[in-house]
């Protein structure tokens, strides 16, 4: 049975903490604009207080969050746990997106350890914690981190990220202006 909480408590955070993966999810105001959940890893997730989290987004193939949350503000955030003791936790709120050089951007950044790549962050104000039983969640074990991305990112150089972005990194697939966009007058 769920359970429900307006904060993030110790637990919650050292549940959050131990997790390899989570998963984020938006979805644009349009009926026919597509729900967009997207898998993240890389230890990028921060929990700032008991009702603000954070993660840093690196570079990649689209940017449906940042124009999501631009339009409407929502997300979630879920973690599984896939060793011995299932549970499930959500999370629930509003977001924005914070892009490097903005007025913001130093006070979320020193919460990680960014790489070259990364091309935002994503800050919640978290308004609601479901935690529910996850007993229909398989068991894994945890392997490591890919470093493919690192490798892309390199091989790219700093030149080639800021190309890729303008080019892959602008507008939502349903057509939605992103931060980043915003900010390079695109």
């Amino acid at each position: 049975m769920g359970k429900f909480s307006n904060c993030i408590s110790e637990v919650h955070k050292s549940f959050i903490e131990k997790q390899h993966l989570f998963f984020v999810a938006s979805a644009p105001l349009a009926k026919e604009g597509r729900v967009n959940v997207s898998p993240k890893g890389l230890h990028a997730f921060c929990v700032i207080n008991d009702t603000q989290v954070a993660y840093f987004d690196t570079v990649g193939s689209g940017n449906e969050t940042s124009a999501h949350t631009l339009e409407n503000g929502r997300i979630t955030f879920m973690f599984c746990s896939f060793d011995k003791v299932p549970n499930i936790l959500r999370l629930y709120g509003h977001a924005i997106t914070i892009v490097p050089g903005s007025a913001d951007w130093e006070t979320y950044a020193e919460h990680f350890n960014l790489f070259p790549s990364v091309r935002q962050i994503i800050v919640a104000d978290i308004d609601l914690v479901q935690t529910s039983c996850g007993y229909g969640v398989p068991m894994f074990d945890f392997l490591g981190d890919r470093d493919i991305h690192f490798k892309w990112a390199e091989q790219k150089g700093e030149e080639g990220l800021a190309e890729y972005i303008d080019e892959k990194n602008m507008v939502s697939m349903d057509g939605l202006p992103t931060a980043l966009g915003l900010e390079r007058g695109k």
